[in-house]
């Protein structure tokens, strides 16, 4: 089937705006422009598309997405299986919400009990997944009984610490969104240091200079860490951010 750039936008539900967007940054061009000007689509670019919307889905950026797609030695096939192993894993953090929220409604109608601890199970086994997104990394610098040890640490959290660590987060990143043009020292960067220090050290169960100079200078290279902060803050949030903590520990 050969498709004209109208027709294509049609089957695949993205508009014909981005897929001229894409064509222009070498993310997914037509198979070939006909005699009068018009875009044509064709079986390879209706697979390359389906894994597009795919990549999408999974919250990777266009540049992340156009990196994998773009690779010479890509197998499809691989591709595939890991979409497959992606989408059970964000099957089961849905699934383990939905149970919490059955949960609570029995609760509610008096029907069971629920401990503070089950009240923020889910939660927290969602940022343990998320965290996974980046563990190879950190398996590699810091070992794998260190980040399992962070894992456990984070689980075992009661109602009243899981709480004050994710306000914790909150303040820090506001307190970044809000100083895009922070000096380095001043109180507010002190501020922003001692808000991370703490809030991984909870994570953490302890506390390194080591590692958190390290956990910075990942920040700094880190696809999945940079699209965290910077869609938080602001773009560059966590280049700053990485600053921040790299001067005041050297100070």
């Amino acid at each position: 089937m050969a498709y004209l750039i109208k027709e294509f936008a049609e089957l695949t539900g993205v508009t014909a705006r981005a897929l001229r967007h894409y064509d222009e940054m070498g993310l997914l061009k037509p198979s070939y422009v006909n005699d009068a000007g018009y875009r044509i689509y064709g079986e390879a670019e209706v697979e390359q598309m389906q894994h597009l919307l795919f990549l999408k889905e999974l919250g990777l950026s266009l540049k992340e997405i156009q990196q994998i797609l773009t690779n010479p030695n890509l197998d499809y096939l691989a591709l595939l299986k890991e979409h497959r192993s992606s989408l059970l894993a964000k099957k089961a953090e849905l699934d383990n919400l939905l149970q919490l929220v059955d949960d609570s409604i029995q609760a509610k109608e008096g029907a069971i009990e629920m401990s503070d601890k089950q009240k923020f199970e889910a939660f927290k086994q969602q940022v343990v997944v998320q965290d996974q997104k980046n563990g190879q990394i950190a398996r590699e610098k810091y070992g794998e009984a260190a980040v399992n040890l962070s894992q456990e640490q984070l689980l075992n959290l009661n109602e009243a610490e899981y709480q004050a660590w994710q306000a914790n987060e909150a303040e820090l990143l506001d307190l970044l969104k809000n100083n895009e043009m922070i000096e380095i020292p001043s109180d507010i960067a002190e501020e922003i240091f001692k808000l991370h220090k703490a809030w991984i050290s909870v994570a953490w169960g302890k506390y390194s200079i080591e590692s958190h100079a390290g956990l910075a200078q990942l920040y700094a290279f880190t696809p999945d860490f940079i699209e965290y902060y910077d869609s938080r803050t602001f773009e560059g949030g966590t280049e700053l951010l990485k600053n921040i903590i790299l001067h005041y520990i050297a100070n």
